[in-house]
């Protein structure tokens, strides 16, 4: 691994922070949000659905950035091995949430708001499940990370 003057003052702090605020945007967003809304007095399923599709837009691009962060320090440093899969499960997850999960949850969000009635889905349990896994997986590369960032320190 690169131990140069970025990595040490800005890189590993940076991939830290990245690290954390991804786990505590993705719980606070996913694992809060999206269901104590509904427990909003007067709060209609046709509002909450919109509200969540605008959440979970948003949520979804500032994941891409802190991707794009943790990726671009870990590659940098040349980190491999474990530290690579770990950065690559939360982002195929990702890859997956955006270009599957997410527009097909926004089909059914509009369709319930028109009124029609569905049959069930698990697309949300499934999307739960890869969130949990997300944040698994960046837990273990937050550790990892600390530890880097302690060993480096003079």
């Amino acid at each position: 691994m690169k131990t140069d003057n970025f990595s040490q003052k800005i890189g590993y702090p940076l991939l830290v922070m990245a690290i954390f605020l991804w786990i505590g945007f993705v719980c606070s967003i996913s694992f809060m949000e999206a269901w104590v809304k509904f427990r909003t007095p007067n709060m209609t399923l046709p509002v909450g659905l919109a509200i969540g599709k605008v959440v979970f837009a948003a949520l979804n691009k500032v994941e891409w950035v802190f991707a794009g962060v943790i990726a671009f320090i870990t590659f940098y440093r040349g980190a491999g091995g474990k530290r690579s899969v770990l950065v690559g499960i939360p982002i195929a997850i990702l890859l997956i949430q955006t270009f599957y999960l997410l527009p097909v949850l926004n089909a059914r969000a509009d369709a319930l708001s028109q009124g029609l009635s569905l049959p069930q889905s698990y697309g949300h349990f499934y999307y739960i499940f890869v969130e949990v896994v997300k944040v698994g997986t960046l837990l273990a590369l937050g550790i990892l990370a600390i530890g880097d960032l302690r060993g480096k320190q003079t």
